[in-house]
């Protein structure tokens, strides 16, 4: 991305040079790269982590290594799916990609190429939301916002494989059914549907233990009426272009708590590759797959960003080389 604006001017085709990957890294030719609103974020400038351009874009990527630093676990030939160097500068969008050997996994095997490339980041931050941050019990009523997006969806999928009841909140009769597919207990159409109401049949009056919510703005204000006393809401993000408004008077007399979630590597290797094994473990178990929706082609990827603003149901992922 050469500067911040409207994606068919900010976005540019530049020939690049790989150097040999750094102690950390791998270096990969891109078969398949994972889209999602911090594309949106870091093309319209307001992604917190990044702020001169230009820079690669693409958060995440799947293909064969090329090239590795001495002392690593991976080969050239294997072929891996990870979390790129996008935070230095280089995405996933493109022929050849740094990928961080931390974030960094094997594809199981019977995983497509474009299920690989939308993995890493949604399930990584649905583990950190649902595992790390707010752990959620078996047992437990689980209610999701945006659950027919890439972050909603993988949160719904291991959310279920957590063993909780899955209340999922969309925007539309085929957004739902969506959800239905992937295994939610309960949908609610947030335009249609009056969410306390309906919050408070399901769970009998008592509400929701666990809220999800990459979406903010009034849909997550009103969600919060609906936590059980003690509940939480992990924070992912504002795909409605704010985030949730919290009382603090409100937590405190109902006892509930909020967290942020933001899915970088744990501090000990040890610990990250746990994450990294039983999400891969899961995978192989068809406990969760990436939900994919919509495949663009590499020359799409001025459209595809356009469109990550107001998305359709699953994850989008961009193809960009056989």
């Amino acid at each position: 991305m050469a500067k911040f604006g409207d994606p068919k001017d900010a976005v540019e085709l530049q020939e690049m040079s790989w150097a040999e990957p750094a102690t950390g890294q791998l270096l990969i030719r891109v078969r398949t790269a994972g889209a999602g609103f911090p594309d949106v974020m870091m093309t319209g400038g307001f992604y917190p982590l990044l702020d001169t351009p230009p820079f690669g874009l693409g958060t995440e990527a799947a293909g064969e290594v090329v090239a590795v630093p001495t002392g690593s676990r991976f080969s050239v030939g294997d072929q891996v799916l990870g979390i790129t160097a996008f935070l230095e500068g280089w995405g996933g969008y493109a022929d050849y990609a740094y990928l961080r050997e931390g974030s960094t996994i094997r594809i199981p095997e019977g995983m497509t190429d474009e299920q690989a490339g939308g993995f890493p980041v949604g399930f990584r931050t649905a583990y950190a939301g649902l595992v790390e941050r707010v752990p959620v019990q078996s047992g437990q009523t689980l209610l999701i916002l945006g659950a027919a997006g890439s972050s909603g969806a993988t949160a719904l999928q291991l959310g279920k494989a957590l063993g909780t009841t899955v209340i999922a909140v969309a925007g539309s009769r085929e957004k739902l059914d969506f959800c239905a597919r992937l295994g939610a207990d309960h949908g609610l159409n947030h335009r249609t549907d009056d969410l306390t109401a309906r919050i408070a049949e399901i769970t009998d009056g008592r509400g929701v233990d666990v809220i999800y919510d990459p979406v903010g703005g009034d849909t997550a204000t009103t969600a919060v009426k609906s936590l059980a006393r003690n509940g939480h809401i992990a924070v992912i993000g504002l795909a409605s272009g704010a985030f949730v408004t919290l009382d603090p008077m409100d937590m405190l007399l109902r006892n509930y708590s909020a967290a942020g979630v933001l899915a970088l590597p744990n501090d000990d290797p040890e610990t990250e590759a746990a994450v990294w094994s039983r999400l891969a473990e899961l995978a192989d178990k068809g406990a969760i797959a990436t939900p994919v929706g919509q495949v663009y082609g590499f020359d799409e990827v001025p459209r595809l960003l356009t469109e990550q603003g107001a998305p359709g149901a699953g994850k989008s992922v961009v193809r960009v080389a056989s």
